[in-house]
């Protein structure tokens, strides 16, 4: 069966095409169809609609780019061993959080000295973004090697010296050659070993092509190079392949997409162009929007369906939003899943008022992949909190604020009695065999409130580097002001910190990941089924501490190192938690609803990334300049690209590109949208400068949206901007 490369724009049906040609493939159980999608999310969404549209007639194993390589290079880790010489042990993978803390350990002499240093930025930035090169080369088949001549050649001389690029790349072989010696992998090194020794061998290329009779790419306009590689085997061996591509999507580039690189492969493939398709969508008035914003001499006339909310301030045009989303659900012209509130950058404030007006009228919020930090939320830091009162040496990593917040977060399950046996005396009174004495979880009532936390945090918390400590309740003389409710909660608190305590100095308890889990299930879990956004919070942090001391196990294994205690790494994982780089976003605890119930919340670049369609669209900040900015581009990610010319981009040819990438977002936008638009806007920003964005031609040619604060006259609004289309 030939190639096949399928392009066309958003919502042409690329997709189906790509489920109708597995199902022409035939049935083959021996050998799966291996498909890929741009991301995780978008994965398990393919997954699904193979599974309904293939039922069990061809068997397809579904990954991304990402994914795939990862899982490959763990499978194969025997060939790369062999191969590389390396020493035979099972290789772990390290996250982000964890790279970025190895790697400042490993480079501090050079970022003491002044080598790895470029003026402006600080030492958290310089790690990040050296690795963030590493990955960047790795995904555009870039030698690690070359990277200092390409850094060299492609950053502006005013930035930094030369001889400072050279310093990063060396900085880099150092860390490859520290993490391959104690079998530490991350995404970049794994993707250098993949297409540089991996993918090369002629028995793995077999292995592969046993494993699977073709392959299926949805979106390869969001893939990076090294995808390129792994399809040619493929098409080499003329097996099944098939490639969609829209040439309005390119979300990821600048975050290691590279689209120019995979197009080459439609070269030898049988090319197939989809038309647009505009009978669901705005996708028609794609072209116009782009050229009104691209020409400031140009007169837009804005189609019907497209709709105006101005104020003067930011906060109330937020409020003049929330106000008239709510009355169109109250009025029954739109339902709350078929509203979209889309912005370039959604702050704290934006998120928070959206949230806050439209919960207050009982509508339900999906905010699309919120990444709030771990230590944001209250229960993350009352644990932290209570592991610096258990493991000795971490003073300074707790004060008398955390103490009081933590009394009232973990108080809320302390009014129960101890479910064990009766807490121990002293050390000799623990058992040989007490592994768990806990408290029971029954009641969500506050024992201790803040008034009373305080007190207890100013009277009966004692400072101290190595050993901080709680004191009974009656050590302040007037410990009768707290009640009975609250002393009852302290005292077990005190009880149960002891016993872990005496279990920690029996090694009962020497893993720090059981130490926080014995607090969620004690205090936080409290036996009822937890929101979603909490209990993705607790999921992320168990997760966060078993990668954290796995590496941690690994290492001391290694190096030998001489503390045989955890002390040392819980305040580092303490202070990992507090510097806030780990966001709550775990593996989904809960399955993708068929579709959405509430009014989605999203940046731009995450409801792209999506594929989300709704009837309505609220385009947030709609003057904001950041409609014509990249979105997250990672620093120097242009000269990693195939395209790139080899010199420093010119002012004139980043703003080019910009504007490339905003006409292909409106495109998108619209085509992603089948009944309205609302561009919501603010004659003053957040700081209160004047809005000049690049949408400013469209919002002065949009007619107002009138009467939105005013309930009964939203229906007659809606009929007059053609109603339910």
């Amino acid at each position: 069966m030939a190639a096949v490369w399928i392009s066309g724009p958003t919502r042409s049906g690329k997709t189906q095409q790509l489920i109708d040609f597995a199902d022409g493939t035939g049935a083959d159980q021996r050998q799966p169809l291996l498909v890929f999608a741009a991301n995780g999310d978008n994965r398990m969404l393919l997954a699904n609609r193979l599974t309904e549209d293939l039922s069990d007639r061809v068997a397809t194993v579904t990954t991304s780019p990402a994914g795939f390589i990862q899982d490959e290079v763990i499978l194969f880790w025997p060939l790369l061993v062999q191969h590389l010489k390396l020493q035979a042990q099972f290789p772990l993978k390290l996250r982000p959080e964890n790279e970025q803390v190895l790697a400042t350990r490993l480079w501090q002499p050079k970022l003491d000295s002044g080598l790895l240093q470029v003026d402006g930025w600080r030492e958290a930035r310089m790690v990040r973004r050296s690795l963030d090169f590493l990955q960047l080369a790795s995904q555009g088949c870039v030698p690690m090697e070359e990277i200092p001549a390409l850094l060299q050649a492609g950053m502006p001389t005013a930035l930094a010296p030369s001889a400072l690029w050279q310093a990063v790349g060396e900085a880099l072989v150092e860390w490859q050659d520290w993490c391959m010696h104690r079998g530490l992998l991350t995404y970049g090194l794994m993707s250098a070993l993949y297409w540089r020794h991996l993918l090369p061998m002629a028995q793995y290329q077999t292995q592969l092509l046993a494993r699977f009779r073709g392959i299926l790419a949805d979106d390869v306009d969001e893939y990076p190079a090294i995808a390129a590689t792994i399809f040619s085997v493929f098409l080499e061996a003329n097996c099944p392949c098939l490639f969609t591509y829209n040439p309005q999507g390119k979300i990821r580039l600048g975050l290691g997409a590279d689209p120019e690189a995979l197009l080459p492969l439609s070269q030898r493939c049988e090319v197939r162009e989809l038309p647009l398709i505009t009978d669901h969508s705005l996708a028609a008035w794609g072209d116009r929007f782009a050229h009104w914003v691209e020409d400031p001499l140009a007169m837009p006339v804005l189609p019907e369906p497209v709709a105006l909310i101005q104020e003067t301030s930011r906060g109330h045009m937020l409020r003049t939003t929330a106000e008239a989303i709510a009355h169109a659900i109250d009025t029954g012209l739109v339902k709350p899943h078929e509203v979209a509130v889309i912005g370039p950058g959604l702050d704290a404030i934006g998120r928070y008022s959206l949230i806050e007006i439209l919960a207050s009228r009982g509508i339900a919020i999906e905010s699309l992949n919120d990444q709030r930090p771990l230590v944001s939320s209250p229960m993350v830091r009352a644990l932290l909190s209570l592991l610096a009162l258990i493991y000795p040496g971490l003073g300074r990593l707790v004060d008398r604020d955390a103490i009081a917040e933590m009394l009232v977060v973990l108080s809320q399950s302390l009014s129960a009695p101890v479910r064990s046996t009766p807490q121990p005396k002293n050390q000799s009174d623990v058992p040989s065999n007490v592994t768990d004495t806990t408290v029971a979880p029954w009641f969500d009532l506050i024992a201790i409130d803040p008034v009373r936390a305080e007190l207890i945090a100013d009277y009966c918390f004692v400072p101290d580097v190595e050993n901080p400590h709680l004191l009974a309740a009656d050590t302040f003389a007037r410990w009768d002001r707290l009640g009975h409710q609250a002393v009852s909660a302290y005292s077990r608190l005190l009880d149960w910190i002891a016993v872990q305590k005496q279990l920690l100095q029996q090694r009962l308890t020497f893993s720090p990941v059981i130490s926080i889990d014995r607090i969620i299930q004690d205090f936080l879990w409290r036996g009822h089924h937890l929101p979603y956004d909490q209990l993705a919070t607790l999921r992320e942090l168990t997760e966060t501490a078993q990668y954290f001391w796995e590496v941690e196990d690994r290492l001391r294994l290694i190096d030998g190192s001489s503390d045989k205690s955890a002390t040392s790494d819980v305040g580092r994982f303490i202070q990992l938690i507090q510097k806030g780089t780990v966001s709550a976003n775990p593996y989904p605890v809960k399955p993708l609803a068929p579709e959405r119930t509430g009014v989605t919340l999203s940046t731009i670049y995450q409801y792209r990334a999506q594929r989300l369609t709704h009837r309505w669209q609220f385009w947030l900040d709609a003057g904001s300049p950041l409609w014509g900015m990249s979105s997250g581009e990672l620093f120097g990610a242009p000269l990693f690209l195939q395209s790139w010319p080899g010199r420093p981009l010119s002012l004139v040819e980043m703003e080019a590109a910009n504007e490339i990438e905003l006409g292909r977002t409106l495109r998108d936008l619209l085509g992603r949208v089948s009944d309205r638009v609302f561009l919501c806007h603010s004659e003053l920003a957040l700081t209160g400068q004047e809005q000049m964005g690049p949408l400013l031609s469209l919002v002065s040619a949009a007619l107002p949206a009138e009467n939105l604060s005013e309930p009964i006259e939203l229906a007659a609004f809606g009929q007059n901007l053609g109603g339910q289309s």
